[in-house]
């Protein structure tokens, strides 16, 4: 079993970073999951207790940040009540959808609908919809940056 908890570890890590690209794959827990087995295999002497509980909570962080972020851009591009609410339904929605182009495209058009219904002008719903795609974009990259530091830990780790 020596070379395969390392494999496995490294796998799931490496499974997580794919999930990062991903919705629906909860891509950080794998990483941290692949990071955990690998402690929990080595008695926790390489990769420490507290290490472990720190990159969970941060997955946690991060999980939770990507589902604020489009809607912190659409606070920061000057969405009206309409904008955010349109977005949070377009996020509710293409979550529910169970679908990587409603995760993805649901809270951007339930932004700018959003806007035209409160009766903005179309370049004031693009805007608010920027500001949606913007937050959403920053998510991922949060997740792609955490999980690239627990796959640096382990590699390091491990060779």
């Amino acid at each position: 079993m020596g070379n395969l908890l390392p494999i496995f570890s490294i796998f799931l890590v490496l499974l997580g970073l794919l999930g990062s690209f991903i919705p629906f794959l909860p891509g950080v827990l794998l990483a941290w999951f692949g990071l955990f087995i690998y402690s929990v295999g080595t008695g926790f002497v390489q990769i420490s207790i507290l290490k472990n509980i720190t990159f969970f909570f941060l997955a946690l962080l991060v999980m939770t940040l990507d589902y604020i972020l489009p809607l912190w851009g659409a606070k920061k591009s000057k969405a009206s009540k309409y904008g955010i609410v349109g977005a949070i339904v377009g996020l509710l929605g293409g979550v529910l959808s169970a679908n990587v182009i409603g995760a993805i495209f649901g809270p951007i058009i339930g932004a700018y609908l959003g806007e035209i219904f409160g009766e903005e002008t179309p370049k004031k719903a693009f805007q608010s919809a920027a500001g949606v795609l913007f937050g959403f974009i920053l998510g991922p990259i949060l997740k792609i940056i955490l999980v690239l530091v627990m796959l640096g830990l382990l590699l390091v780790t491990i060779f």
